[in-house]
């Protein structure tokens, strides 16, 4: 539970944030009142699983030597997969460094993605176009403005389509997500901002970043603010749902805050045992989201052994392919470096090129 501030300045408790799953799996509303069929619950779980399956990889990928730098996404899962899950195909994604898990459901492939950690391609070598899936944005919070011009443009073309940008907590404290607020605000942008509040902003705590809980701020904006379960797969996607309808119908903004917690480092450059209390880590992985929702299947019917068992050698064999992908990825041929910049190229440069690939008189 986080604090907000109370008129007389003390710190008091806020309300519970939404939720439908209990800690045991129980569901307090009936799945199939999200527009949810069976192979829809199925298909949110064995995401879930694949992106932690992939997460793991990537980190194990990192400690080896094969990727330059990684920031775990363990613990977030349902906070991804449910909002990413919420959208429709023309509904465009922002994220920020963190988000694999919904690139993961946006069909982006892994190995693409990881070629940015892996220092060969800024941003990561797929089509942001064909996914609806911007590249990995390290600049803290930049990427809610792009967000914003975006949903603008996207607005401007009467498109009925909605973007979503991802951004953590520590985001927050950035102007940049402040001036893409109230822009969205004034200009009514077709946008929903996705906070996942993973309690710790490198190794700073929350309350070192804000005194009011992240989805108050947008009322001083004028547009709705959620606080929601970020564990709970369905609750994200419930909340993602109506945002999205809402800013592709009404053009009004939404400001979702999921409260979820990171269980790894910040990144695999991080030390996180040096700030991260061991009693609040062992708290938070009582309330995996993914054990959490199978108990959720479990119950109902909807996964049995064997469908778990599938979700599990499924998320293996992806894993060695990114490996063997990811290992085996070569360097990007040289004369990249000179394209993309001029129609026609400069002399100078042209000279430059010719140098580089060995193509000087002699």
């Amino acid at each position: 539970m986080l604090p907000a501030m109370s008129d007389d300045g003390d710190r008091t408790e806020q309300g519970p944030a939404r939720s439908i799953l209990g800690p045991g799996g129980e569901a307090s509303i009936d799945p199939a009142d999200l527009g949810l069929k069976e192979e829809d619950l199925r298909e949110l779980y064995r995401l879930m699983v694949l992106s932690r399956k992939a997460d793991l990889e990537a980190t194990a990928l990192q400690r080896q030597g094969q990727l330059a730098v990684y920031p775990p996404l363990l613990g977030q899962e349902a906070a991804q997969v449910g909002s990413a899950f919420a959208l429709q195909d023309e509904d465009f994604i922002f994220p920020s460094y963190r988000e694999m898990a919904s690139a993961i459901v946006r069909g982006v492939d892994v190995v693409g993605y990881l070629l940015f950690h892996r220092a060969t391609w800024h941003g990561g070598m797929f089509d942001p176009n064909e996914h609806r899936f911007g590249v990995v944005s390290v600049p803290v919070g930049s990427q809610t403005l792009h967000a914003v011009g975006y949903a603008m443009g996207t607005k401007l073309d009467g498109k009925p389509a909605c973007t979503l940008v991802y951004f953590g907590d520590g985001a927050t404290s950035q102007g940049d997500f402040h001036e893409a607020c109230n822009f969205a605000a004034v200009f009514r942008a077709p946008v929903v901002f996705f906070c996942q509040n993973n309690h710790w902003a490198i190794s700073v705590p929350f309350e070192r970043q804000s005194v009011a809980p992240v989805y108050r701020k947008a009322e001083a904006y004028g547009f709705p603010g959620i606080q929601v379960d970020g564990n709970d797969v369905l609750a994200v996607y419930q909340a993602t749902r109506e945002a999205a309808e809402r800013a592709r119908t009404e053009h009004t903004p939404t400001l979702i805050e999921a409260l979820t917690y990171r269980l790894g480092p910040h990144s695999t450059a991080d030390d996180r045992t040096r700030y991260q209390p061991a009693e609040q880590i062992a708290e938070w992985e009582g309330r995996d989201p993914i054990v959490r929702y199978r108990r959720f299947l479990e119950s109902t019917g909807a996964g049995d052994e064997a469908f778990f068992s599938a979700c599990d050698d499924e998320a293996n064999t992806e894993a060695t392919r990114i490996r063997e992908g990811v290992i085996g990825a070569g360097p990007r041929p040289l004369e990249e470096l000179f394209e993309w910049v001029f129609a026609d190229m400069p002399e100078h440069l042209r000279r430059q090129r010719d140098e580089v690939l060995g193509r000087g008189e002699g």
